[in-house]
């Protein structure tokens, strides 16, 4: 990687990985892509190019991809689960459409693509522990169709053109820089922001509802991890599972009170994200990508309430 273009700089995952990825390679241009409405403020304007990249606009790509000689574009476009559940259609225009510009961009001008995958890439029929890398994939939500259509559309331009296209399952993703924005897991941000604050925090996942988690530090790795990796080790590329940590919102809230002795939970569960959640892994195995690319996550539970809570209270207090 030397010039990278960043589809959806702005976002929760965009804002940071744009900015790791320009710390690791100052000597090229890593160009921050954003949609009108959602421009580039801050540290991510002043410290790179930027760039107007709706994946929707394959004529806007083109000429970004061509302007700034890019060789790697991460595509980050995308409307969440909850989201995606309220606007279908625009969901798969933004996610597949959008991915068939980027694709057909790449296979004319030699780029590799990034194009994250999600634990909601499963279904209900997916063996909940233990989920394995190759496993049935049958999604009952706009957003896991999707996501399944991103996998196979992926491999198909690798094999069919040679398309260096590489992704993950991410797992639900927890930061304490940007707010997600209508993902089934967002709860699991969103009681950290609570708890600093001294509020009680109404969750919308009921008890005994595990998913797997990620602290950001790790999902940014993995995705500059898996577009470094040795090729010729690759036995599987769109998507790895990658996974970290596991727990209900009781496992949470227990954690948090640990180091925020009198927080306070409450449920009012949300019938459409819980249906969601119900249908995805309680736990997936990355025995692949530890094995094909040597993924380790450094985070545990434990290691990132403090963090979150430290940086949190930094940052609201």
């Amino acid at each position: 990687m030397k010039n990278v273009l960043v589809i959806g700089s702005t976002g929760q995952i965009g804002s940071e990985l744009t900015m790791k990825i320009r710390r690791m390679i100052p000597e090229g241009n890593v160009v921050a892509g954003f949609i009108k409405g959602a421009e580039p403020k801050g540290e991510l304007l002043e410290s790179g190019p930027s760039a107007e990249a709706d994946v929707c606009n394959g004529e806007q790509l083109l000429d970004v991809v061509k302007k700034y000689k890019i060789d790697t574009i991460y595509n980050l476009a995308a409307l969440l689960s909850a989201v995606a559940e309220r606007k279908p259609q625009l969901a798969w225009h933004i996610q597949i459409d959008g991915l068939m510009n980027i694709l057909e961009i790449a296979r004319e001008n030699g780029c590799a693509v990034f194009t994250p995958s999600s634990i909601g890439s499963f279904g209900p029929e997916t063996p909940r522990q233990n989920t394995p890398q190759d496993t049935i994939q049958r999604p009952r939500s706009m957003y896991g169709c999707t996501k399944v259509a991103t996998e196979l559309l992926s491999d198909y331009y690798f094999h069919k053109y040679g398309v260096d296209t590489r992704s993950v399952r991410f797992p639900g993703l927890i930061s304490n820089v940007t707010l997600p924005g209508g993902g089934t897991t967002d709860y699991a941000v969103e009681i950290y922001y609570a708890a600093v604050k001294g509020e009680e925090f109404v969750c919308p996942i009921a008890p005994g509802t595990f998913m797997d988690m990620m602290y950001m530090p790790d999902a940014l790795k993995a995705a500059v991890d898996i577009m470094n990796a040795d090729p010729s080790r690759l036995v599987h590329r769109n998507s790895f599972n990658i996974a970290s940590m596991s727990f209900d919102p009781e496992i949470l809230r227990a954690k948090i009170t640990e180091h925020i002795p009198g927080f306070k939970m409450r449920y009012e569960v949300d019938p459409v994200r819980q249906a969601i959640a119900e249908s995805w892994p309680d736990k997936m195995d990355d025995s692949c990508a530890r094995e094909e690319w040597d993924w380790k996550p450094s985070y545990d539970l434990e290691g990132m309430t403090v963090d979150m809570i430290d940086a949190l209270r930094k940052k609201l207090l």
